[in-house]
Parts: C-alpha cells; sequence; structure tokens
C-alpha cells in the first residue's frame, strides 16, 4: 500500500523504506521551536537530564513573541530564563526584542523551514508550515526538552484525509474562509490525530499567505498536521527566503485516506466563527445584527502582509465605528516595515485603529486588548474558546482579515459588500 505525504516525509526522517497509520517510529529532527512561555518549562526539564547542552545550536528555534515586550515581572523573567539559555548553548536562532516576530510567521520568513522537514514545536501552531511541504506538529514542552537535546523525536505515524480543492475563490475569500469552511464541516475533532493533505488545481490560486492560515489552524479540526503539496509558488517562496535544500514528497496513487472531501473555492462565502468553538461557523449572510466592541487583524493565523492590505483596502478612506476598538498586529518586524513602506500603516491610523508591535498579545488573552464581561470582539486569529481573549463571559468571533476591517467600519459584524465593496 502507498503512502501519503505526511507518512513519506516521516518514513525518510526515520530512516525506513515505508511506515504504515499507526506505527510508532523515532525521527530525526530538522527544527525545534520554543517561545517564552514554553521553553523555559523545557529547559527546566533539561537540567534534570544526564546530557546536558542541545544536540545542534543551529537547529533549535527560540522565539520571544507572546508576552513581548515583557508585559509584566513573571514574563520578564521568563524571557530572561531563555536569554541566558540561548546565551549559553550559542543558540543561532534566538529572536528577542527588534528581531522578534510571532514564531510561525517568522521562521518561514527567516529561511529555517523548507519542503521535507520535520519540525516540533512547543506550540500548538506549529503545523503552520505544511504549507511548505513540511511534517510540522506542536509538541508538549517534555518532548521539545527531548528534542533540544536529541535532535529525535517520537511519533505515532497519522493517517489523513484528503481534501481536493477545486475553482477559484470569489472577491474578498481567503485562506481563513477556507479553513473556517473546513471546520466548521468536520468539526473541531473531526481530524483528530490525523494529517489533512490538500491537493487539486485548486491551491494555485491560494496565495502562501493563504496556504501558511489553512495549514495553521488545522489543529483546530484535531488534526496532527496539515500539509500542501510543493508547486511553483512553493519553490519560489523557500528560493526567496531560505538557502536550506529541500526535498519534495508527493503522496503515492494508491495511498490510503480515511475520507476525501472535494470543495469548490468558487462557491465558498466569507465564513465566521461564533463562539465558543472554531465549528461553530456561519456565513456572512446568516449572521443577523450583532454589534461589536473590538476588532483585532494579526496573530500567526492572519498577520501576513497580505491580510494588512486586505485590511488597508477596506479602511482606506474610511473610519473606524465610534466606541469601537481596532487593534491592527503585524506579525513580524519584515511585515512590519513593508507595511510602513507602502502606507497601510498610515491608513490603519487614519482610520482611528492603533498599530502595535508583533506579539501573540490578546490572541492568547495575554495583552495588547483583553475583552471585559459581555464586550464582543471580531478576531482574525485562531480559537475563540470561552474567556479565550479575556473575560469568561466575553465573546470571539473569528474571520478573515476583510470581515474584520468591515466589521471595523460599520461596528457589527459585517462583509465587504455591506460598504459597498
Amino acid at each position: 500500500m502507498g503512502m501519503t505525504m505526511t507518512q513519506k516525509i516521516l518514513a525518510s526522517a526515520a530512516g525506513l523504506d515505508h511506515v504504515e497509520a499507526g506505527q510508532l517510529i523515532e525521527a530525526n529532527l530538522d527544527l525545534v521551536l520554543g517561545n517564552d512561555i514554553t521553553s523555559p518549562v523545557a529547559i527546566h526539564e533539561m537540567d534534570k537530564f544526564s546530557k546536558q547542552g542541545v544536540f545542534d545550536k543551529d537547529k533549535i528555534a527560540l522565539v520571544m513573541d507572546h508576552f513581548v515586550p515583557n508585559k509584566d515581572i513573571k514574563s520578564a523573567e521568563h524571557c530572561k530564563c531563555v536569554r541566558e539559555f540561548a546565551g549559553a548553548n550559542d543558540i543561532t536562532n534566538f529572536f528577542d526584542v527588534g528581531q522578534m516576530g510571532i514564531e510561525h510567521a517568522l521562521l518561514p520568513e527567516q529561511g529555517l523551514v523548507v519542503a521535507g522537514d520535520v519540525v516540533i514545536g512547543a506550540d500548538s501552531h506549529t503545523c503552520t508550515y505544511g504549507a511548505l511541504g513540511a511534517f510540522s506538529t506542536g509538541v508538549g514542552s517534555t518532548d521539545m526538552a527531548a528534542g533540544m537535546a536529541t535532535g529525535k523525536a517520537w511519533f505515532k505515524v497519522p493517517s489523513a484525509i484528503r481534501f481536493e480543492l477545486v475553482g477559484k475563490p470569489g472577491p474578498w475569500i481567503s485562506g481563513k474562509d477556507v479553513i473556517l469552511h473546513i471546520i466548521g464541516m468536520i468539526g473541531v475533532d473531526g481530524a483528530l490525530y490525523q494529517s489533512l493533505e490538500f491537493v487539486g488545481e485548486g491551491i494555485k490560486y491560494l496565495s502562501m499567505d493563504d496556504r501558511f492560515t489553512i495549514s495553521n489552524m488545522a489543529i483546530e479540526a484535531g488534526a496532527k498536521n496539515g500539509i500542501f503539496p510543493v508547486d511553483e509558488a512553493t519553490i519560489a517562496y523557500m528560493k526567496e527566503h531560505s538557502s536550506k535544500a529541500y526535498k519534495v514528497y508527493e503522496a503515492d496513487p494508491d495511498a490510503e485516506y480515511t475520507a476525501t472531501y472535494r470543495i469548490d473555492l468558487s462557491t465558498l462565502k466569507s465564513t465566521v466563527s461564533f463562539p465558543h468553538l472554531p465549528e461553530n461557523t456561519h456565513t456572512i449572510d446568516e449572521v443577523g445584527d450583532i454589534k461589536i466592541d473590538q476588532v483585532v487583524i494579526g496573530s500567526c493565523t492572519n498577520g501576513h502582509i497580505e491580510d494588512l492590505r486586505c485590511a488597508a483596502r477596506i479602511l482606506k478612506g474610511r473610519k473606524v465605528a465610534k466606541g469601537l476598538r481596532a487593534i491592527i498586529i503585524p506579525a513580524t518586524q519584515t511585515i512590519y516595515l513593508q507595511a510602513m513602506e507602502e502606507g497601510l500603516l498610515k491608513t490603519f491610523i487614519e482610520a482611528g485603529a492603533v498599530v502595535s508591535t508583533p506579539t501573540c498579545g490578546p490572541c492568547l488573552g495575554g495583552y495588547m486588548g483583553i475583552l471585559a464581561a459581555g464586550e464582543r470582539c471580531v478576531s482574525t486569529t485562531n480559537r475563540n474558546f470561552v474567556g479565550r481573549m479575556g473575560h469568561v463571559d466575553s465573546e470571539v468571533y473569528l474571520a478573515s482579515p476583510a470581515v474584520a476591517a468591515a466589521s471595523a467600519v460599520t461596528g457589527k459584524i459585517s462583509g465587504p459588500a455591506e460598504l459597498g465593496l
């Protein structure tokens, strides 16, 4: 029996000719990732190991992004711990204030991940790098510690669900609408410990930023990872950003899938995920009249330059609704600078929004936009669990940058069409 794309990558990393779903393997790692929340736990675990030091200082990435610049004493202590560890081990890829960005946007931008890589990260949205044709998945801090020490990790080989994407998305439809549609269709546990593998001619209409967004939220369907085939767009991105050698894997024609779904991108509408689960989706014409208090455009999911351009097109010449807070967060310093050079930041500020330094910030209820009881937020982030962005009685509605920007103008959940766009 043939192998899926994910299974081929894992087989190679384990030094095996063939693997099957459910098989336990030990794989060599190309990159181990941690941030300012998860790394300190891993570092303290490593103190207990008989083996001291890291397996390869070039294959570890430590990104200070969740509470940076530090919001309080505890976050400052966490970052100090990681800074000292990075210094003691001469970690090549350590990203702190001034160089840092949101980890899952930063690593591809810095060329640290390419097709065929096996990547673990102590953050659930590490699955983002599947957009590049890599196997990447989130792990706990203890697994991160073991990975930093040995360069290896144990995996159970996942089965896979195949999504055939056809058709061309309509205006204002982005990768966020695609993945919200999928999660709404199969549910938050619909792909539990499986790989989401995307194929089809419709992929050519999805930009790399769209693919990063889709792969990023594979975990919201319970998936182990999400992965796209390597095409001309992928290769062009890797050549622009990385000097690493990459390897292309393709699924066998007789690869086995637990399910196959066909999605016509031309039929998709702007989609909004209502509280308190990403699977609680409604198309924009089903939303009704829902007043909001805040809009957040950013995060590892939708803080890319295309996301900011989309929001700026809608906000240009318009004003944020009175009484509403609009917060824009570019995902990396490079994206921040590009947005500034293109005049996007000027557009945001003139519209009445604020622009933050790159940070995860409000996505996880960290800072830079915490909600009070009873408040509602339209956010381009990836989760809307109870209390995710603040008070347990607040509400988060997940949406694309287009919907978020339009909602910022109207003061209620809206699509661009309500602005005549």
